[in-house]
């Protein structure tokens, strides 16, 4: 379990600007054993240029000072406070808490200033790839380690935008073609409205599963109708625990478990009539049944035209001694 997947639990914008609901998702994100849980940090001033979708992000945004109560909230709850930044202020506040992982998220892959400065940073970097070329990426990745990343510091994350994402539209095999291609670690940042995809990109290898989640869809946000609710959090977080475990080693051995299972499933060389002592083993007289804890099965042509050492009964385990 050294290098188990980052499951991160993506609170987001659902506190709908309301502290006491981001202590609440972050007691969720906890309760269901998520690797950290991750929030969104924007200044709407910096963010929004239309009146309109001001107001709306106005509403949404959480102070400085509540961001660092949050952070010190999940210190003392046992869970990694992550946040994404979508404005290049947001991006050194971060910095100046010591964030040691940055998330960037799809919007942001073709924003080559903001880019040079988390690069600069030096810190690992969490890369979304909804909405974006391959050309997109191949740029951005050359932004941030042009800056000062190594490849070894970033992951990219298939993702799909649409909120919620069609299963047909997940794509989820261009995981593994982004991890061909560009030779870094892998993951997905799901918006489908179930389970199934985030546990096939663990079966996949993914290193990091990002899902949104919330207290309640019927609450009032951009966000609600696509994420999971707690109950579902817990179920995801533990199918991909048990599909971690699944996945081994890529060698094939046999387990301890099976041992037991082994000498029964297996079948030994048997008498199948009385044979005299001084007799030849032949098709006739021998047979081969359950259990293998006599002579394997395998030995059978082996063991034909042997001399009967001793008188067998039927069905009693054959020996060359």
């Amino acid at each position: 379990m050294k290098k188990k997947i980052k499951i991160i639990a993506e609170a987001g914008i659902n506190h709908n600007g309301n502290i006491k609901l981001a202590y609440k998702l972050i007691d969720c994100a906890r309760e269901a054993n998520a690797d950290a849980v991750k929030f969104q940090i924007f200044s709407a001033d910096e963010l929004q240029s239309q009146k309109q979708q001001y107001k709306i992000t106005k509403k949404l945004e959480l102070s400085r000072d509540e961001h660092i109560k949050l952070k010190k909230y999940c210190k003392m709850k046992g869970i990694t406070y992550l946040c994404s930044a979508f404005d290049i202020p947001s991006l050194k506040f971060l910095h100046q808490q010591k964030i040691n992982l940055f998330k960037i998220p799809s919007g942001e892959i073709i924003n080559f200033p903001y880019l040079k400065v988390i690069g600069s940073f030096k810190k690992e970097v969490i890369l979304s790839t909804g909405m974006s070329t391959i050309l997109e990426i191949e740029r951005a990745l050359k932004v941030l380690c042009k800056s000062g990343l190594s490849k070894k510091q970033i992951t990219l994350l298939q993702c799909n935008s649409d909120y919620p994402t069609k299963y047909s539209d997940v794509n989820l095999s261009a995981m593994l073609y982004l991890k061909k291609k560009f030779k870094v670690k892998v993951g997905l940042s799901d918006h489908t409205l179930g389970i199934e995809v985030p546990i096939a990109a663990a079966a996949l290898g993914a290193k990091v599963i990002e899902k949104h989640f919330t207290l309640d869809r019927k609450f009032k946000g951009p966000d609600h109708k696509a994420s999971l609710i707690p109950s579902e959090l817990i179920n995801m977080v533990n199918s991909i625990r048990n599909i971690e475990k699944a996945l081994g080693s890529p060698k094939k051995i046999v387990t301890k478990s099976e041992l037991k299972t082994l000498k029964a499933a297996r079948k030994s060389i048997v008498a199948i009539k009385n044979i005299k002592k001084n007799k030849i083993f032949d098709k006739n007289n021998i047979g081969i049944k359950r259990p293998g804890t006599g002579l394997s099965a395998k030995e059978f042509d082996h063991v034909i035209g042997k001399e009967a050492k001793k008188f067998f009964k039927i069905n009693q385990l054959i020996t060359l001694k």
